[in-house]
């Protein structure tokens, strides 16, 4: 049963666990209600996974987030990002410490979603130097299209022991792009750095195509293993 008052004095908003109540505002009035649960929260290993998953999640948006990146399938730019992004690999994080809020570039991270034609990229060598080597048909320019490029880096603060990614985003015009084979290029010596990421993306109006993150990064992979899921478990209390 749920109880409502109007805000009078002092309230506790929050879980009252003596009582088993929860109290929380909803339009300037406090609303009571029996808390959710009474005892310690379930952690059984497939929802320990998503809850990881979900946590990482939540750590790239907050970074990807000021590049207004574009996401028009779902309700909301960010619930069309968390669909998306929740198909990553699961990565485990320890509950404290310097590596609590790490954020780890991998492949596929997505930086847009929307229904133009995907633009498929690859990490390759144009002419013996690193380069992005894209499906654009050079010499076939689409009317009131544009391409965004994201860069994604693996950072480290907190004197190093705290991994974030760094996003950036840049439009690109088309004299900036080689042609090889028919197609267009990105050549650059970045692109050789194994930290590094990045994403092109098709935008003409309100309409983008779907593209994630390419990078030869690896670092991810070390908590992606059992070993790592074990420790990050026992620093929530372990599984059930």
């Amino acid at each position: 049963m749920v109880k409502m008052k109007k805000i009078t004095g002092t309230q506790i908003i929050g879980k009252i666990p003596t009582l088993g109540l929860t109290n929380y505002i909803r339009n300037g009035v406090v609303v009571t209600r029996p808390s959710n649960s009474e005892g310690r929260r379930s952690n059984s290993r497939k929802q320990f996974i998503q809850r990881q998953r979900m946590r990482h999640t939540m750590a790239l948006w907050k970074e990807l987030a000021h590049c207004r990146p574009m996401f028009t399938e779902g309700k909301t730019t960010y619930l069309g990002f968390i669909s998306l992004a929740n198909r990553l690999p699961a990565v485990y994080i320890p509950k404290r410490g310097p590596m609590s809020g790490a954020a780890l570039l991998m492949p596929d991270i997505p930086v847009s979603g929307g229904t133009l034609q995907p633009i498929k990229q690859e990490l390759g060598e144009v002419d013996g130097s690193p380069a992005l080597i894209t499906s654009l048909v050079a010499n076939n320019p689409q009317p009131f299209e544009k391409y965004l490029f994201y860069t994604a880096e693996q950072r480290f603060y907190c004197d190093n022991e705290c991994p974030m990614v760094d996003f950036q985003v840049r439009e690109v015009k088309l004299n900036e792009f080689a042609e090889v084979n028919g197609c267009l290029a990105l050549v650059d010596n970045d692109f050789a750095d194994d930290m590094k990421g990045w994403a092109l993306v098709r935008v003409n109006g309100q309409r983008c195509s779907s593209q994630g993150i390419v990078t030869r990064c690896t670092y991810y992979e070390q908590f992606t293993t059992e070993e790592a899921l074990q420790t990050a478990a026992k620093s929530y209390g372990g599984l059930k």
